[in-house]
């Protein structure tokens, strides 16, 4: 008996730190309140949400505005005037302007590539502290003249003669006048992500039902995190000209009798994704502080966690769009040695309930295992009651940018609340990309 539980002791106490390789940790994350775009943000620009992030990280940390060697931020949709969104925020937010900062992206998963780049640049030795984040704002998106318009006004600017300037005026036609919009669809199979959510439900049989179930959870669950204080991440922020904002407000349990009564959102009229399954259009940032430990130890933080091991995946774009943690899951847990059952904290970034069912369905099937991953047998699913606690996209919020820290932070505050010592961070993006990343507690 003594034996086993000495056995049972050394592996929950076992550390995933490595004999010459460098613990990396989360020292804070912060973000703004996650809003529905078009309301108290709606007047705003990205670099005004990301610097709030920032400025809301230097509050919580008091760190030196020059004691960062580096910021990097994601971001999916660019202002075309601040397209290096994390050197206009990283100025507005007044660190010292001898940090150089650059923007990445990478869909949904745009401020998780922030953050594992800000891993790899300590790894290296470039860098002892990193600041990264991310930011979205749906409320302002660019709108384009069609291609023929662009073509013509610039021909119009190096027109020299009347003669010219006004035949190229001439040339003008009113179907040359209707706007160019981003859509959230995929370049290489021009399908709307919904579409392709739908067809993922379908093809694992996942039911209208199960998907209103799900998400009616992660409102329930989201609202239970905000009474009780947990999400405290969230940082004040005083909206320049409006209200000082405190709180994520796309959060809205509903019931199922309400939910049941919505249309299908895309596939008209069979189709299960309705606008209560999905995440909602979002405005939001966040930033993360990652040190080496002994930078964080020496400059006196106690840090939060320790970022583990990490894998990014790519599939097929057309049938397995949004399969990325099914596929990023066990490749994270094999680098790392673990297996699932010793995650504690699994944190999924939630697009649409019927991908999180389909994932957890592919997760759970052996012939799917076989067929399309190579394995023997299923990768095993997570346990319910150690999935999404604190609600997730489809609650919380989803700016695209951002939603990477936000996962990584609530798992460091879940492992601290719950007392475990392995999380996990499983994301899908657009492209038929996924990430995945292993996060260890740091000892209390």
């Amino acid at each position: 008996m003594h034996v086993l539980l000495l056995l049972v002791q050394t592996k929950s106490k076992k550390t995933l730190a490595r004999p010459g390789v460098k613990n990396i940790v989360l020292v804070e994350g912060v973000r703004t309140p996650f809003l529905l775009s078009g309301t108290t943000y709606a007047n705003l620009m990205p670099h005004d949400l990301a610097r709030a992030a920032l400025q809301g990280l230097l509050n919580k940390t008091s760190l030196p505005k020059d004691a960062v060697d580096y910021i990097i931020y994601g971001i999916v949709i660019q202002e075309v005037k601040t397209s290096n969104v994390a050197r206009e925020a990283a100025l507005g937010a007044g660190f010292s302007d001898k940090i150089p900062a650059h923007t990445v992206t990478m869909a949904c998963i745009s401020s998780n590539q922030a953050m594992t780049s800000a891993v790899g640049l300590i790894a290296a030795g470039q860098c002892d502290a990193v600041v990264a984040g991310g930011a979205e704002f749906m409320s302002d998106v660019p709108i384009r003249h069609s291609r023929k318009m662009r073509k013509t006004m610039l021909a119009l600017n190096r027109a020299k003669t009347l003669g010219q300037k006004l035949s190229l005026i001439g040339s003008i036609r009113m179907s040359h006048l209707s706007p160019e919009l981003p859509a959230v669809a995929e370049f290489s199979t021009a399908e709307t992500m919904g579409h392709s959510a739908d067809r993922l439900a379908a093809a694992f049989g996942v039911s209208r039902l199960e998907q209103d179930e799900f998400a009616l959870r992660s409102h329930t669950l989201a609202k239970k995190a905000q009474d009780d204080g947990l999400l405290e991440d969230v940082i004040t922020f005083k909206v320049p000209g409006r209200d000082i904002v405190s709180k994520d407000n796309g959060i809205r349990p509903s019931s199922m009798e309400q939910m049941a009564k919505l249309k299908p959102a895309f596939v008209k009229p069979h189709g299960t994704v309705t606008a209560a399954n999905s995440s909602f259009l979002t405005d939001g940032a966040s930033a993360v502080l990652i040190m080496s430990e002994e930078k964080a130890l020496a400059m006196g933080y106690k840090p939060k966690a320790y970022l583990r091991d990490f894998v990014y995946v790519s599939q097929d774009p057309k049938d397995q769009l949004l399969l990325g943690p099914t596929y990023s899951t066990p490749k994270v847990l094999e680098r790392a040695g673990l297996s699932m059952s010793d995650i504690d904290v699994f944190e999924f970034h939630e697009a649409f309930a019927g991908q999180i069912m389909a994932n957890l369905k592919a997760m759970d099937s052996d012939w799917f295992g076989q067929t399309y991953m190579g394995r023997k047998a299923k990768v095993g699913t997570p346990p319910m009651d150690k999935f999404n606690l604190w609600g997730g996209s489809l609650s919380l919020g989803h700016p695209f940018g951002a939603t990477g820290c936000r996962l990584v932070t609530t798992v460091a505050h879940r492992l601290k609340k719950e007392g475990g010592q392995y999380g996990l961070v499983a994301a899908c993006a657009a492209g038929g990309q996924g990430h995945a990343m292993v996060i260890e507690a740091y000892p209390q």
